[in-house]
């Protein structure tokens, strides 16, 4: 028996390890049960958090890392890069949920927090000489609707009487209008994690505003602000997009995008072609080999377009089983396997608790993995 070949490539997980960290803890557990393993670390973002992360590593270029408006308004450290003339902007990075520190996550925090850091990214991308920008989309602490980014842009959301609103998503069912128009001058890409609407129940505001700390009140207010600010977009750049696929990612902020015109491109997607994953795959299929993704949680949320699908995807595509590793698990067996995916492990089963793994997660996935490398691991 010999180790098989395997790609391990890992989103980032939550907040307690980088997709470059997951990767890494990953192939040590691995090379611990088949020591003669082959293991090609490949560590991915899907649009949200790790995003430039990912990208910067395989493509090189500049990384800026400029000071700007944080979700509550005082300034954080927002890396972007800069390939040639094309701008990555992680949006997680300026308005990011990390940068709410749990016990600040309110119903009312949930409606104040804003994405102006993104339009102040986007400004510096543009004066830095960039035509293009591709804008990650995901791990977001707003619901605003990119009313911030758009204020930042030069088209601030106005009240009646013309003054301007306040920040975040919570005033929004009182604008009336834009200050003016948006002042871009860059061709957008808008790379979704996710394709929810902007509106309803499977809208910004009701699927993602409680993680944000937006109870049921708060979320019902939000959506029908957003529905008032959906109608303001559209009159003021002619495209109604609120039931538009990734209208809905980033708190709303996909709807901005959509609306300036932007492309819409699965951010995993997008990933995978830049980063080479699907030449990686053909390396292993070669070889009969294996592989393995995860992230944080692997729930429904994960159908839905992100990075555990697109791995699945083009490693079924190709014969390649694969194997998802992940802090939690809550898919089903039949689910998974209409994904792709031919099995799921749980680091916090396998640690006996959420607690037990969130002591030490890079050590806990690296024993999960050498767990399931005895089982997958040799051919």
């Amino acid at each position: 028996m010999r180790g098989v070949r395997v790609v391990v490539a890992p989103d980032s997980f939550g907040g307690t390890l980088s997709a470059r960290a997951a990767a890494g803890a990953i192939a040590e557990g691995w090379l611990r049960a088949v020591p003669d393993a082959r293991i090609d670390r490949l560590p991915l973002a899907d649009g949200g958090t790790g995003f430039v992360d990912v990208l910067q590593e395989r493509l090189g270029g500049a990384l800026h890392e400029p000071q700007v408006t944080g979700p509550f308004g005082d300034p954080v450290t927002a890396p972007w890069l800069q390939v040639g003339t094309t701008a990555y902007v992680e949006s997680a990075a300026a308005c990011g949920l990390h940068h709410v520190p749990r016990e600040r996550r309110t119903p009312d925090v949930a409606g104040r927090v804003t994405t102006r850091g993104v339009g102040e990214l986007l400004r510096a991308a543009r004066a830095a000489g960039c035509t293009e920008a591709v804008i990650g989309l995901g791990g977001s602490a707003t619901t605003d609707g990119g009313a911030g980014m758009l204020a930042a842009l030069g088209a601030a959301p106005l009240d009646a009487s013309g003054a301007e609103l306040p920040p975040g998503g919570a005033d929004l069912g009182r604008c009336v209008r834009l200050s003016g128009t948006p002042d871009v001058g860059m061709t957008l890409v808008a790379a979704a994690d996710v394709d929810n609407p902007l509106l309803g129940p499977h809208g910004a505001a009701a699927v993602f505003g409680p993680q944000k700390g937006a109870d049921e009140g708060a979320v019902a207010a939000l959506d029908a602000a957003l529905a008032v600010w959906a109608d303001v977009l559209a009159e003021a750049t002619g495209r109604d997009v609120r039931d538009e696929p990734a209208a809905g990612a980033a708190g709303g902020l996909g709807a901005a995008l959509l609306a300036l015109g932007a492309r819409r491109e699965s951010g995993a997607g997008l990933v995978r072609r830049l980063l080479g994953l699907d030449e990686a795959l053909d390396a292993v299929a070669a070889e009969g080999g294996l592989a393995i993704t995860g992230e944080g949680s692997f729930d429904w949320q994960s159908l839905r377009g992100k990075l555990i699908t697109a791995v699945a995807g083009a490693a079924a595509e190709r014969g390649v089983p694969c194997v998802v590793l992940a802090g939690q698990v809550s898919v089903g067996r039949r689910e998974a396997a209409a994904a792709g995916v031919d099995a799921a492990y749980s680091a916090s089963e396998h640690a006996g608790g959420i607690e037990a793994s969130m002591a030490d997660p890079a050590g806990t996935l690296a024993a999960l993995a050498e767990h399931v490398a005895r089982r997958w691991g040799s051919s």
